[in-house]
């Protein structure tokens, strides 16, 4: 078994660090923190990168305090934003940590940790002993030279506000508590959160003549693209299924490039170095067959959603790709209906007309020119005629498609 220094290497998971030497993380275990301001009711898979590389500190050992974030969510986080944030409301806030919480429990299952939320040990803190115990003991020169405050205090930037300013001053002072009841010595956090985390360090140092230490997880870039890795044609992959389905959550490892699907492998999954190595000999060997992309997706939406929602993304996903609509039913064809649009039609209506109710054309015009340039398919079939058939139709139902794309399906039945 490697250590966790080696696994962190392996992994691609060394970015930034106070540590001199990462041996020392194999060694006594040691209390650390993570945490995620609730700005939204769901994590992304940005920050499921990072909470991969948590669930390996706690494998291997080590204490997990993981925080949601009530008092820094109250103001937001202004690192990386060209301007000031709206404020969520308090009900906002309190519905957004109870989803973050849920997805803590989901993602780090069957593991040891402590859920906390910072706005339990704000709430009673006055502004002046906030001054006195925090305020006094961080110099202006570092607040004012971090990137984002220069970029909008520049004469084109939009200005900040007191209370953003003052953001990294509540991060700094989580660290400083969570030393002090739970014995925390090493923060770890994504890589935009360097500055932030570096605050603690500083303070603690200040205030208790004691070193502590950051840890960061790197980005995830795309090797095909060179931008951050966790966009889909729709915008952000989130934890939540209300936001982004299981099949969509599925469809996006599935269709993950070659070049970095055994980065995201290593990233993304608990399987081992030699688990990985085996698949990925299988993938080059047979490319086409994608084996490391259906092993991510898999592995990946097993650990967020379970397996129940992971069976039920496979069929959907099979579905779309031919496979015969005819037996589906229950949560599947829910979900089915979920992820293209369903019509109803009778066993002879114009095909036109169901692509046109359906959204696969804009007009009746421009759905004869699909059907006359051999562009529909039923069932997986190409068809040039006007007219469904009794046929077509396998237990009241059949799959219409415009071209060779998954989303360009309708699920047509009968009514």
């Amino acid at each position: 078994m490697m250590t966790l220094s080696e696994e962190l290497a392996w992994r691609g998971f060394v970015n930034q660090t106070t540590f001199k030497d990462l041996s020392v993380l194999d060694g006594n275990p040691i209390a650390f923190y993570f945490g995620v301001d609730p700005s939204a009711d769901s994590m992304q898979i940005g920050n499921l990168a990072a909470a991969m590389m948590v669930r390996q500190f706690i494998e291997h050992g080590h204490k997990a305090i993981l925080l949601v974030g009530g008092a820094t969510g109250m103001i937001g986080d202004p690192d990386g934003k060209k301007q000031e944030r709206d404020l969520l409301s308090l009900d906002e806030i309190a519905r957004n940590k109870a989803a973050i919480a849920a997805q803590y429990r989901a993602v780090f299952a069957g593991q040891q940790f402590e859920i906390v939320d910072n706005y339990d040990w704000f709430k009673d803190i006055g502004y002046l002993q906030f001054l006195r115990e925090v305020g006094k003991h961080v110099p202006m020169r570092q607040m004012l030279g971090r990137d984002f405050v220069q970029s909008r205090l520049r004469e084109d930037g939009a200005g900040i506000s007191y209370a953003e300013f003052s953001y990294s001053l509540i991060q700094g002072y989580d660290f400083l508590h969570l030393y002090r009841e739970k014995g925390v010595t090493l923060q770890v956090c994504g890589a935009d959160q360097w500055g932030n985390s570096i605050t603690g360090v500083d303070l603690i140092r200040r205030v208790e003549g004691v070193e502590t230490h950051v840890y960061s997880v790197p980005l995830v870039v795309n090797r095909t693209t060179g931008v951050k890795f966790g966009k889909s044609e729709t915008g952000a992959v989130w934890l939540d299924p209300a936001k982004t389905t299981p099949t969509q959550f599925y469809q996006f490892w599935i269709n993950c490039d070659d070049a970095g699907v055994e980065d995201y492998l290593k990233v993304y999954t608990l399987l081992s170095k030699e688990e990985i190595e085996g698949i990925m000999k299988q993938h080059r060997e047979n490319p086409g067959a994608r084996a490391a992309q259906v092993a991510l997706a898999v592995n990946v939406t097993r650990l967020v959603h379970g397996d129940d929602q992971l069976r039920i993304a496979t069929e959907v996903t099979d579905y779309l790709k031919g496979a015969s609509v005819a037996h589906v039913e229950g949560e599947a064809l829910d979900a089915l209906r979920q992820e293209i649009p369903a019509v109803k039609a009778t066993n002879n209506g114009a095909i036109a007309e169901a692509l046109v109710v359906s959204g696969l054309a804009s007009s009746n015009t421009e759905a004869r020119r699909f059907i006359t340039e051999n562009a529909v398919s039923i069932n997986g079939q190409k068809v040039r005629r006007e007219n469904f058939e009794p046929a077509d139709f396998q237990n009241g139902r059949l799959l219409l498609r415009r071209g060779r794309a998954f989303k360009d399906s309708a699920l047509v039945e009968l009514g």
